[in-house]
């Protein structure tokens, strides 16, 4: 999609020389999710996968689980029509249809989410849904428990999470031409790429990697290791979780609330991962340490 970047003037300086040249911006734009036609969320997004943010994103929010409960979702001709497009997420349009505005369908029987003027919400591409979801929110709509014993199958070693963040920025294509992205990824235990997605959001890449999941029925994704390029906040702690991911490592720092939601719900949160560095803050059951090793 060519909306996912722009090139605007800049007049760059270096050394004390002065030229005039073109650059190339990451684009941002604003994205209304409608579900059953009524507005739900607005979040700020790099246009591209805008289905499979809002199917991500309603799976943070406890309404989707698997592929069968979604029946389509459509882009809405224009800002305010309710008019619709094509089954299929068009790269391209013409018209008055702006691709800035979907409609999730829910299957038959799916409980449509309490939609109202206290529920809609706004998101930015920097916080996500800003002091909205709570523990107890989570705890309550969760569709999978996370494995909390010793033996868990899911077990990752501190070498293969130290590869982890070179292979997210090496698979990064748009933020070699913008340096204005952050970055989502999947990963097997055994550190093998199964998916990335670039948004100017971290809570967004998040959703696109997620939504992409669901319409594929992989959910839950219950093997896999979630890698972002940015800091772990309660919000993306939340999007594993509900999205039954085992282990989220981070290379910045997690915030307290993250944490909590961690230890609570058995989630493994590995932040500051920078080189063969790293802070395993909840779930160290699921990291391969060596007991004689371990001080302190």
């Amino acid at each position: 999609m060519g909306r996912v970047t722009e090139r605007r003037r800049v007049i760059r300086i270096r050394d004390g020389a002065v030229s005039t040249r073109p650059d190339t911006l990451v684009a941002e734009e604003p994205m209304e999710i409608r579900v059953g036609g009524k507005p739900l969320a607005i979040t700020m997004r790099t246009p591209g996968d805008d289905f499979a943010l809002a199917a991500g994103f309603l799976v943070s929010e406890g309404v989707l689980a698997s592929a069968d409960e979604l029946a389509n979702i459509l882009y809405c001709a224009g800002a305010t029509s309710g008019g619709t497009a094509g089954p299929d997420e068009a790269e391209s349009g013409g018209g008055s249809n702006s691709y800035n505005v979907v409609d999730v369908r829910l299957a038959d029987g799916v409980p449509v989410p309490d939609i109202s003027l206290e529920r809609n919400v706004y998101t930015t591409s920097s916080c996500g849904l800003c002091g909205k979801a709570s523990l107890d929110a989570v705890r309550t709509t969760a569709r999978w428990a996370l494995d909390t014993s010793p033996d868990t199958p899911v077990r990752i070693a501190p070498e293969t999470l130290s590869a982890l963040p070179d292979r997210l920025r090496a698979a990064q294509r748009v933020f070699e031409r913008t340096g204005g992205l952050h970055a989502a990824a999947l990963f097997t235990a055994d550190g093998e790429l199964l998916d990335i997605r670039e948004d100017v959001g971290r809570h967004n890449a998040v959703d696109k990697i997620v939504g992409r999941a669901l319409q594929q029925g992989r959910l839950p994704l219950s093997s896999a290791v979630l890698m972002v390029s940015g800091r772990a906040s309660f919000e993306l702690a939340q999007k594993a979780v509900m999205a039954g991911i085992p282990v989220l490592a981070a290379v910045s720092a997690p915030s307290s609330l993250a944490v909590d939601l961690a230890v609570e719900t058995g989630l493994t949160l590995v932040g500051f991962l920078r080189g063969s560095s790293m802070n395993v803050y909840a779930g160290e059951h699921r990291i391969t340490l060596d007991a004689a090793a371990t001080t302190g």
